[in-house]
């Protein structure tokens, strides 16, 4: 097993020698633990809709969150995008959905909370909202 000092130097290495154009592509990043309810709750999501909507077994979720078991990396993957950017998990799963809401001449909303600590004069969690067209995504 490499040493931090090892594996540090191997991505410098990997830089150099993309930079010097002897190396194509660069390496991702998978994160090694995701906390699958934290994004589920940050979503407003119960279990099963979080798992129909993003294409994940329902029992699949429930050994995630109970420990039981630990999402692959493609999953691990996939979770980490849905936390950051839902909405472009959920153009890229349903384009034609997505595509008739913004073609549309209707607003359409999609409401994804996030938990946070209450404000202390509202109790309300700020939102972002993201424009896609003629569609509005309030995150």
């Amino acid at each position: 097993m490499k040493t931090q000092f090892e594996q540090m130097m191997d991505g410098l290495n990997d830089v150099e020698a993309f930079l010097a154009g002897k190396q194509e592509g660069f390496k991702a990043y998978v994160p090694l633990e995701v906390d699958v309810k934290a994004i589920r709750n940050r979503l407003g999501m119960t279990q099963a809709k979080f798992s129909d909507t993003f294409g994940f077994s329902l029992d699949a979720i429930k050994h995630w969150e109970g420990g039981r078991r630990t999402p692959e990396a493609p999953a691990r993957t996939l979770l980490t995008v849905i936390d950051k950017n839902p909405a472009a998990v959920l153009t890229a799963l349903n384009p034609a959905a997505f595509a008739a809401a913004v073609s549309s001449s209707e607003r359409t909303t999609v409401h994804v909370s996030r938990h946070r600590k209450p404000q202390a004069s509202r109790g309300r969690a700020k939102r972002n909202v993201y424009s896609a067209g003629r569609k509005r995504i309030t995150k």
